[in-house]
């Protein structure tokens, strides 16, 4: 699915030379690294902290596809560039799962306590993006059985994961979104490989025991 140029040119995506660095980022993702992505939807220029989708209650303004819609999401250059031309400010959405990573989530307190202690027994992480609200860690592409199968067999899993896997998204650096900016809290190291990522078995068995090690309650999750 390609978007057909000037369709909804005026969903918040007037030409600027605000931010060249999302059309940099984006092309690496997309071309360097195969990841596909698209643009979300930027946030509302009357109102900055509202989304710029119909929705008056999103719960991820800025941080999710609309116009195009996430099938549209893609590794060829000549269309992300073509995207944030026009759409500078447009957040960049990775669309996970399939050959691109997927990702663990959780909120930014109890995420930094777990990589804290994970850091001490010497778990190996890839990248790790953040906002203010929640960071997330990305994963190896995996099936929602696998996913299925992995949560069924734990005794305890916090209800505040999320998981980010085939069908989902999420926004990347350098995105402005409603929560915040997104940054990398644990950046992909330089190079023209696709960053290394660990299993999600790996992962959330590490962060379900840090969290449990290092006493986050309940209710703070």
């Amino acid at each position: 699915m390609r978007e057909i140029p000037g369709r909804r040119r005026g969903l918040l995506s007037q030409r600027s030379d605000e931010r060249p660095e999302s059309i940099s980022a984006a092309l690496t993702f997309a071309t360097r690294w195969q990841w596909p992505v698209l643009p979300g939807v930027a946030l509302d220029p009357r109102r900055p902290d509202r989304c710029g989708c119909p929705d008056p209650e999103c719960t991820v303004p800025g941080a999710h596809p609309f116009e195009p819609g996430l099938l549209a999401a893609t590794t060829d250059a000549r269309m992300v560039r073509w995207w944030w031309t026009n759409r500078p400010t447009a957040p960049i959405v990775l669309a996970t799962g399939g050959t691109a990573p997927c990702a663990v989530s959780l909120p930014a307190l109890p995420a930094a306590r777990a990589l804290t202690a994970l850091d001490r027994v010497g778990m190996r992480l890839g990248p790790v993006v953040a906002s203010p609200k929640r960071w997330a860690i990305l994963v190896k592409p995996y099936s929602m059985e696998q996913l299925g199968e992995l949560l069924y067999a734990k005794d305890f899993v916090p209800g505040s994961l999320r998981f980010h896997g085939e069908g989902g998204y999420l926004a990347l650096p350098p995105s402005e979104t409603g929560d915040g900016p997104i940054r990398w809290e644990r950046a992909p190291l330089p190079g023209s490989a696709s960053p290394w990522v660990p299993d999600v078995e790996a992962v959330v068995d590490a962060v379900v025991e840090a969290l449990t090690r290092t006493g986050v309650s309940a209710p703070e999750l």
